[in-house]
């Protein structure tokens, strides 16, 4: 909670201990007044301030300059407790819908961990470490192992396997070579690499992807608050109608004291004040956001809550959101030998790799490793490794590996990564390294088109044999491979043009590469356990659990909450007109006009308790 908040929170609570003093304790007249009085001063003078300073601005008929004109005409009819009442109840419904409201969802500064700091630019026989905007274009850096790319380029000298992971989402280490182009933001992890500058800074991929994320925050519209929207439109016709209440009847009719449509103005103005909505609607909103977060899902606002209730398309991110992000050995192919000697003699193969290939294969295994009968280990660059063990020639790789030992392989028919292997030169067999799909993913696509989702899309900076072949699995309807984040944001454009007026679109992913579109979709939902702090940040909803049938669940709870809202409104508006009428007859006195006001509320308020306990029922 912010001070801010904190502030007003304590203030509310103050103002309640001298709203029930003054009420509860046998005081005379002069001290109960003045109990009643610091109360209202306490939660009204804000109110009031607002009201003059909105009414300087031009802006006199907002929800502000209603309350203050019920409260003053409570007070004139000497109606304290009425007056203090409105101001303190009008103030909780204010503190909870500011609790709710979105938290900065702008801020980038965790997108500043891809930016790199310096470069190391090769000039003449020396390397010089600069600014990355100080680099011109043609000019050589030297990146080592485990720096960060800091421009755009093509590789001209050295080996080495580089770290996409925070630009295109890709768990897999990628290899890159002389003749490669490599793009910044990414880390090298092993070899030296002598880079040709192709872009500038100011046009390199990381500086994208930070002005991405900006831009496409600013392009996102707030939802205007409903309690304003109304306002606009109830408040300058209770006021007009008190007026005319007040002085049409004296003026047209012989007889009618003006003393009386006064009283009646002024009952009709405290009867007008909105205390069932103004509380009623934030608390729906705020009991179904207190659902979200039992149910493992942060929402950053009661706008995000109305937007998920009208979401059309999801549109996901692959690794890290549907997948585990984590590889598993998925097929075991021999040839000549058993699955367990295929799968024994492999690890040993990768028995010193760090890579995680080498460790899902380990992990496959399961049993510990002797190294001492691995002899002769010899790592391939690009390709893969070779060892004596037990006296055999065993080669563990790729295809090209293959190739060189002029050794003849099948071509795996599932997507994946395909460690082939082979003994004293003969083909052994292979084995399907794949990034394991999370076990609720299918379900979740299921459950959105229950739920009335019309499509779900796939983009992903993966292989386009990985992404179709998982898409296909879970239920995707459609799937984009092989994308940077500034290809992301063009996609996703276009399914935004595509989606009808009314819908929402919703963008789930996990990673620093997500967050542009985080930011550009009408509601980004990030995978909080294992996303980036900076698609945290970005994003409106945050899965806290890392399941993907918790959008479905958020979706459910959104519409529920949605309808809550609309009872009150409905509810709150009936009772309130039916009241208006007859304290304008003069039927009912303020009293029971206010018994009426309260007894909604309750009512309201009960309705959207039930908003909490939405989370067992979605």
């Amino acid at each position: 909670m912010t001070k801010i908040l904190k502030k007003r929170l304590c203030m509310i609570i103050a103002a309640l201990v001298l709203f029930v003093l003054g009420l509860a304790l046998p005081v005379s007249g002069e001290g109960r007044l003045a109990l009643l009085a610091s109360c209202y001063l306490l939660v009204g003078a804000p109110i009031v301030f607002k009201a003059g300073r909105n009414i300087l601005k031009g802006q006199v008929f907002d929800e502000n300059f209603l309350m203050v004109v019920a409260t003053f005409g409570a007070i004139f009819l000497k109606d304290y407790a009425e007056a203090a009442a409105v101001m303190l109840f009008y103030q909780v419904g204010e503190f909870f819908q500011s609790y709710a409201v979105n938290q900065s969802r702008r801020s980038i500064a965790a997108l500043m961990d891809i930016r790199p700091d310096y470069a190391n630019v090769l000039r003449g026989e020396k390397i010089e470490t600069v600014d990355p905007e100080e680099v011109s274009i043609g000019e050589v850096i030297v990146v080592r192992p485990g720096e960060r790319i800091p421009l755009d380029g093509k590789v001209v000298k050295g080996f080495s396997s580089i770290d996409t992971a925070a630009l295109t989402g890709e768990s897999l280490p990628r290899e890159a070579e002389a003749g490669d182009e490599v793009i910044s933001g990414c880390v090298n992890l092993t070899g030296v690499l002598e880079i040709e500058v192709s872009r500038e800074f100011a046009n390199s991929t990381v500086a994208r992807i930070l002005d991405l994320v900006e831009n496409a925050s600013s392009q996102k519209a707030d939802i205007e608050n409903f309690i304003t929207r109304f306002a606009r439109y109830y408040t300058p016709a209770v006021v007009v109608s008190a007026v005319l209440l007040a002085v049409l009847p004296p003026l047209l009719f012989a007889g009618q004291a003006f003393d009386t449509w006064l009283y009646r103005a002024i009952t009709f103005l405290v009867i007008s004040c909105p205390c069932a909505l103004v509380i009623s609607v934030p608390l729906s909103f705020f009991g179904g956001l207190g659902a979200a977060s039992k149910a493992g899902v942060l929402i950053k606002g009661s706008n995000y809550l109305e937007g998920l209730a009208r979401a059309e398309v999801v549109v996901f991110d692959k690794t890290g959101t549907l997948t585990k992000g984590r590889f598993k050995v998925t097929e075991i192919n021999p040839q000549g030998i058993s699955r367990e000697e295929l799968l024994r003699t492999a690890a040993y193969a990768e028995a010193y790799s760090a890579h995680p290939i080498g460790e899902s294969i380990k992990e496959a295994y399961g049993e510990e490793i002797d190294l001492s009968k691995i002899s002769d280990v010899e790592e391939i660059h690009g390709q893969g490794l070779k060892i004596m063990l037990e006296g055999r020639r065993v080669a563990a790789g790729n295809v090209r590996l293959m190739r060189a030992m002029k050794i003849k392989v099948p071509e795996a028919a599932s997507a994946g990564t395909v460690v082939y292997v082979a003994v004293d030169g003969k083909y052994a067999g292979f084995l399907l390294i794949s990034d394991e799909i999370k076990a609720d993913a299918t379900a979740a696509i299921a459950l959105l088109k229950q739920r009335g989702v019309l499509k779900t899309v796939m983009l992903t900076g993966d292989r386009r044999s990985i992404g179709e072949e998982t898409a296909a699995k879970i239920g995707i309807d459609e799937v984009h491979a092989e994308l940077l984040p500034a290809d992301k944001v063009e996609r996703l454009e276009r399914l935004i043009a595509g989606k009808s007026a009314g819908g929402k679109l919703l963008f789930v992913g996990d990673g620093i590469n997500d967050a542009p579109v985080l930011a550009r979709s009408d509601i980004g939902i990030a995978m909080g356990g294992i996303g980036s702090d900076a698609a945290i940040e970005a994003a409106d909803v945050v899965i806290m659990t890392d399941e993907p049938s918790k959008i479905a669940t958020a979706i459910c709870i959104a519409r529920r909450t949605l309808n809550i809202a609309r009872q009150n409104v409905v509810f709150a508006l009936g009772v309130k007109l039916l009241v208006l009428g007859c304290g304008a007859a003069g039927f009912v006195s303020i009293w029971a006009a206010v018994f009426a006001d309260v007894g909604v509320s309750v009512i309201a308020i009960l309705n959207a308790m039930r908003a909490l306990f939405f989370y067992k029922k979605c």
